[in-house]
């Protein structure tokens, strides 16, 4: 049957996919939710140990990840397997991985074996924390990646102790920044005629994903500390409560200040000496916020959020994660999207987080049953029905 693809921008290039869990399946997720030919490449049932980290196959977490591809199985430990994998890669752009660094090596599926075959392929791995170095083959988990990537150290209440972020961030970060990667060596081929490896490990992706508080440490010798809800630098900014519940309130400089005093009648705030500047109120936070929950706990979370967004105020509610999909903006968007199962029931998945305006991306194809497409695929890479039905007696797929 024909192969539908989810989008026309990335619809020239051929995926071979063979990461697992999480960090290096997001990575895949984007080329293909953006019409890439992703082939997922497992191993075959009496090889693949049962279920993996990523939990079952029919479980959301699974199903989310791995919308839009195809699967085909393949044992890249036997011989045959492997010169079967060997004649994809002459026809493939791109090949993903998250094995740790030493694995591929063994296996002989590392990029430099895999240059030999294909000059023009790029080839994506992601590691727990990087190559080469000490920690090279150490076993990676997001949660340690957030501990030594210092997310741990500034997420929580003051005196709190570490705490991690409630998504595995650093193998979500891993994950896009390992597909920016691979598009800007895609870009990069189309000038040189050649591929590239494109490496980056969670241990990276946390430490970027430290941003200004990273630079903060490398230009001022500053290390940050938990601040609970509030913002370490732009004051006062958290969470405030209200007669029902709490709100999000934001007020960056001078300006937004002043908006943010007159919506609420606090002139007192206002003419407060020990608020005068941002200064004056990083230095007198705790006193200031206890003031301003004086004056939000007299309306409602909704009454407040209508005063001050009318007011130029940035303020949002604090959403579960039911009640943010149930919010008209969030529903406009449309990022909550929908493909058919095998049975024809919906299966509702995250969309993609930018549109294009021409080459849309879409949710076209339920996640693949494990070897759903092997002969499909194969027969695409030019394998005669002879051949596959060899690789099946040698049980190599």
């Amino acid at each position: 049957m024909p192969f539908t693809q989810s989008s026309q921008a990335l619809a020239r290039f051929t995926v071979l996919d063979l990461t697992r869990v999480r960090s290096g399946p997001t990575c895949v997720r984007q080329l293909a939710d953006w019409g890439a030919n992703v082939i997922k490449i497992e191993m075959p049932p009496d090889e693949a140990g049962g279920e993996g980290p990523g939990g079952p196959r029919e479980g959301s977490d699974f199903q989310n990840l791995h919308r839009n591809k195809r699967s085909i199985t393949l044992n890249m430990k036997d011989p045959a397997g492997k010169a079967a994998l060997m004649r994809m890669v002459e026809k493939a752009d791109v090949v993903v991985e998250n094995f740790r660094p030493d694995v591929k090596e063994r296996l002989g599926i590392d990029y430099a074996s895999l240059r030999k075959v294909n000059k023009r392929i790029v080839y994506g791995s992601i590691s727990g924390f990087g190559q080469d170095g000490p920690y090279r083959d150490r076993p990676g988990f997001d949660q340690i990646a957030q501990g030594m990537g210092g997310l741990m150290s500034i997420t929580g209440l003051e005196g709190q102790g570490p705490v991690r972020v409630g998504i595995p961030i650093a193998d979500l970060c891993a994950g896009l920044f390992c597909a920016m990667g691979i598009l800007t060596a895609l870009l990069e081929r189309e000038q040189s005629g050649e591929g590239q490896w494109v490496s980056t490990s969670l241990l990276q992706a946390q430490i970027f994903m430290l941003d200004f508080q990273a630079s903060r440490w490398l230009q001022e010798q500053h290390v940050a500390k938990q601040a609970g809800n509030d913002h370490p630098t732009s004051i006062p900014t958290g969470v405030f409560k209200t007669s029902d519940g709490y709100i999000n309130i934001a007020t960056t400089g001078t300006v937004i200040w002043e908006r943010f005093c007159r919506a609420m009648n606090a002139d007192a705030l206002l003419q407060n000496p020990d608020y005068k500047s941002g200064k004056l109120r990083s230095q007198h936070r705790k006193k200031l916020n206890a003031e301003i929950d004086t004056y939000t706990e007299k309306k409602s979370s909704a009454e407040w959020i209508d005063i001050f967004n009318k007011a130029g105020v940035p303020s949002g509610p604090i959403y579960n994660i039911d009640q943010v999909f149930a919010d008209p903006q969030v529903k406009h968007l449309g990022i909550a999207q929908s493909t058919p199962k095998k049975d024809g029931s919906p299966l509702n998945v995250v969309g993609q987080p930018m549109t294009l305006s021409r080459t849309k991306s879409s949710i076209v194809r339920r996640p693949p049953e494990l070897g759903e497409h092997t002969d499909e695929v194969l027969g695409e890479f030019g394998f005669s029905a002879s051949e596959i039905a060899a690789l099946r007696q040698a049980k190599a797929v």
